[in-house]
């Protein structure tokens, strides 16, 4: 049996389905991406569960709509940072094709983990862990106390830890 929240979705995908996928198409320039993120904006409401309310049905599938295809090209740019730096390696060093999979899923996994992040956390767990930065460098950087930044890296390396492994 269909839930109320099913039905409503079902007609939402039903009147809107049609326009969002042009929509897309139109900002992607891709029909096949454009349906796969059409597609993912009906399982995200279903996901969360929150209709939009009456009224404003474009707006908010839209709104959904904008941050897959932000998701969609940050996930691109990872994966394109990292098959390019593997071009620098030897090819008898290279990874096989699972291996470069999970490596770009765990990448892309580490990516939101410090997105989700204060500004300020990530920018210091990024600037000791890619720039080299010493903690005494990064607290000066940011116009904080070191202790500051302590916390600031242990949090960040917390929110990778758990993203890596749960």
């Amino acid at each position: 049996m269909s839930s109320p929240l099913n039905l409503h979705i079902q007609d939402l995908y039903c009147e809107h389905h049609g326009w969002l996928h042009r929509w897309l198409d139109r900002k992607l320039g891709n029909a096949s991406d454009a349906a796969d993120l059409a597609h993912d904006v009906y399982l995200q409401l279903m996901r969360k569960g929150q209709l939009p309310p009456t009224g404003e049905s474009r707006r908010h599938l839209t709104q959904i709509a904008n941050g897959l295809v932000i998701d969609l090209y940050r996930r691109r740019q990872i994966e394109s940072a990292y098959l390019q730096a593997l071009t620098l390696l030897p090819e008898p060093c290279a990874p096989d094709e699972e291996t470069r999979a999970l490596a770009i899923e765990a990448l892309i996994e580490i990516d939101a983990a410090l997105h989700n992040l204060p500004p300020k956390a990530r920018q210091a767990l990024l600037l000791c862990k890619l720039d080299g930065l010493s903690y005494r460098e990064i607290a000066a950087e940011l116009q904080v106390s070191v202790s500051s930044v302590e916390k600031y890296i242990a949090a960040g390396l917390l929110a990778c830890y758990q993203t890596l492994h749960g």
